[in-house]
């Protein structure tokens, strides 16, 4: 059977009338007969009998219509759904946060106050290759550590000072050897593994250990405990922003180039990737425009 037969049969079948059936259907007479004769001869059935100079439905053309006509009707409702759908998915952007989740929440937050359609859907996991963005931090980023096999990506590296109390010992300093503090307490963020990793590779490069005494999962925490004298701690300035505590100081690290490059990575899933692609562009200028505002 084919799609336009059905719709001619259901025609037919609603006028019981060919003359008119026809001319509703914008085609011709004979067309439309044998266009009914062909479908009834595929199934084997007569669906109509004549009634004078008119036609009727059979019980098996009765029985038919009624099953047909729904099914016609959900056929006929399949494309506007699959364009609402595929509307639906392009107004969803699904965004892996591994690193710098602070700064991307509020770039998030940013975006959607001009852009209330658009749906962000914010995961953190480490596993996962299901992600139209994902925002990932290395000490040095190289094309053969991703593995998310991307279609775009911007690298953009930041700066990693240190967090210390602002008394008489730092003071008066602008920067610092990590090799001078070997008996100094270090403060260190809990539960985020690639900026953990990062600190301790950098570390290494070096030969420095830090003597780690307290661990926090919250930064403003870890301000605060640095501010108290509790420690110090490594501060990556542009993720967890200005250190706007007056009983806190931020030294830039001599023995290496203390930093880490934050890798926001575009993968298009869908058939339509464009609102995709508009957030990506504007999450990626977000980070350079913070970036410029800190230098200023």
């Amino acid at each position: 059977m084919e799609l336009t037969q059905l719709k001619y049969f259901l025609e037919v079948a609603r006028t019981e009338h060919v003359t008119q059936s026809a001319k509703n259907l914008c085609i011709v007479q004979p067309a439309l007969t044998q266009a009914i004769h062909k479908l009834e001869d595929e199934l084997g059935v007569a669906l109509f009998k004549t009634s004078g100079r008119n036609i009727k439905l059979t019980e098996s053309g009765k029985f038919f219509y009624e099953k047909m006509l729904p099914l016609y009707a959900n056929m006929m409702e399949l494309p506007e759904q699959l364009r609402a759908t595929a509307n639906k998915q392009n107004n969803n952007v699904k965004l892996n946060v591994l690193a710098a989740s602070t700064l991307i929440t509020n770039a998030v937050i940013e975006y959607k106050q001009n852009n209330s359609d658009i749906n962000v859907d914010l995961i953190q996991n480490e596993e996962t290759n299901i992600f139209d963005i994902c925002v990932r931090t290395y000490a040095t980023y190289k094309p053969e550590l991703d593995n998310t096999n991307s279609d775009k990506t911007f690298v953009h590296s930041e700066k990693i000072f240190l967090a210390v109390p602002n008394t008489a010992q730092y003071k008066k300093l602008s920067s610092i050897s990590l090799l001078d503090l070997k008996d100094e307490k270090f403060i260190r963020l809990y539960g985020s593994k690639q900026y953990r990793k990062i600190c301790n590779e950098l570390c290494d490069r070096i030969g420095f250990h830090a003597n780690v005494t307290f661990e926090s999962d919250n930064a403003t925490a870890i301000k605060e405990a640095v501010a108290a004298g509790i420690g110090v701690g490594f501060w990556p300035k542009l993720s967890w922003g200005k250190m706007d505590h007056k009983k806190i100081k931020l030294l830039e690290i001599t023995d290496t180039e203390f930093k880490r490059d934050i890798v926001v990575s575009l993968r298009r899933n869908k058939q339509d990737n464009s609102k995709t692609e508009q957030f990506y562009n504007f999450l990626t200028k977000y980070i350079q425009q913070k970036q410029t505002r800190k230098r200023k």
